[in-house]
């Protein structure tokens, strides 16, 4: 009567963990190109084109600059400006030396 019971038990589990991850499939799963909405895919060609003038801003400044006026050298700060959105902002607002403003 025991194994009865949780042979019944281990079905009913089974059965919520098969609905559980089949959920959890649905939601996870990433849409191809051609699923996205027309906004979806203009907010990732935008943010796409953002990141990349970013990076080659920050790059293209790293080359430019002196060392001197850099926080640290310029090896790490070109691996750091990889880093999407977060690298090239921080390049920008810790890395470069700042002159004080003339009065």
């Amino acid at each position: 009567m025991n194994m009865g019971k949780n042979m019944h038990r281990n079905r009913h589990h089974n059965l919520g963990n098969t609905l559980h991850q089949n959920i959890h499939k649905q939601h996870s799963r990433k849409k191809k190109w051609n699923e996205l909405s027309p906004m979806a895919r203009f907010g990732t060609v935008a943010a796409g084109i953002v990141q990349l003038s970013l990076l080659v801003a920050a790059q293209t400044d790293i080359t430019r600059r002196p060392s001197a006026q850099i926080r640290g050298s310029k090896a790490m700060w070109r691996l750091a400006t990889l880093v999407n959105f977060i690298g090239p902002a921080t390049y920008f607002t810790f890395g470069v030396k700042h002159r004080p403003v003339a009065k």
